[in-house]
């Protein structure tokens, strides 16, 4: 069943054990809850090809500021939530005053999720490591669901994109991607995520992009290593109830600090 596409009230398996995210139980089977991929691990989960993103503690997600109040930045998130910055998860003290002059109305900052409580209050943060507005270079905008597949394996497939494009690149868990360097290799770069976007549920996707990016072949060798465990790993998302979330989060993190480092320093 491993990416099968698959519709609501599909069914999935006869274990209720192997229920995982996008799934649910009904006497004793597992169904599809939604119109996506099945991604079989250690539990059966689908991943849909459309939907809002839904924020969850811990992500990156790169928001846009819409609202300025006495003591919060209010972000759009591309979530039917927002995200809300108060003055004192700025990284610095910062009257209340001064507000509209730090972060104004239009501006976009790489952030992240500090809490959601239960009536989905989402709490942002710029007081962690690489955290910061974003100036120049472009915004895209992808499905959050595609996220795992414009990152790749390990990151494997962001690298590339990043080495071979000569661009420095962030991809937030809510689907908004942000792009520097020369306009033609800004081009090139959006080129090719859309075309991970649009082939997304293919396989080979990963010499697709290659030969598009016209890879060297010290980097080919590099890539084929990866391509070993891409067939079970490319399409994995972050998933709260499962034992990766952890993982993908830390490997995030790691990836802020890498890309953003040069510029703090």
């Amino acid at each position: 069943m491993d990416r099968e596409i698959v519709v609501p009230g599909q069914l999935l398996s006869d274990n209720t054990n192997e229920s995982g995210s996008g799934t649910y139980v009904k006497e004793g089977k597992v169904y599809s809850l939604l119109y996506g991929v099945t991604n079989v691990k250690n539990r059966i989960s689908v991943i849909p090809f459309s939907g809002k993103y839904i924020p969850s503690r811990k992500d990156f997600v790169i928001g846009t500021v819409f609202e300025i109040t006495s003591s919060n930045w209010i972000f759009d998130i591309g979530s039917p939530y927002d995200g809300l910055l108060h003055v004192s998860e700025y990284p610095r003290r910062i009257e209340s005053s001064m507000m509209k002059e730090i972060l104004r109305i239009g501006d976009s900052a790489i952030l992240r999720i500090k809490d959601v409580d239960a009536s989905m209050k989402i709490e942002l943060t710029l007081r962690e490591k690489g955290l910061r507005k974003i100036k120049g270079g472009r915004l895209i905008e992808v499905p959050s669901s595609k996220v795992p597949r414009v990152i790749g394996h390990n990151g494997s497939m962001v690298s590339m994109l990043k080495k071979e494009t000569a661009c420095e690149i962030f991809v937030g868990q809510n689907g908004r991607i942000w792009i520097n360097g020369k306009d033609e290799d800004m081009d090139k770069l959006s080129e090719a995520i859309d075309i991970i976007i649009r082939e997304s549920h293919t396989s080979g996707l990963t010499d697709k992009i290659s030969q598009f990016l016209e890879v060297d072949k010290g980097t080919e060798k590099e890539i084929e290593e990866d391509k070993v465990e891409e067939e079970d790993t490319d399409l994995e998302t972050a998933e709260s109830e499962d034992t990766e979330d952890a993982e993908d989060v830390d490997e995030t993190s790691r990836k802020v600090d890498q890309l953003l480092d040069t510029e703090e320093n």
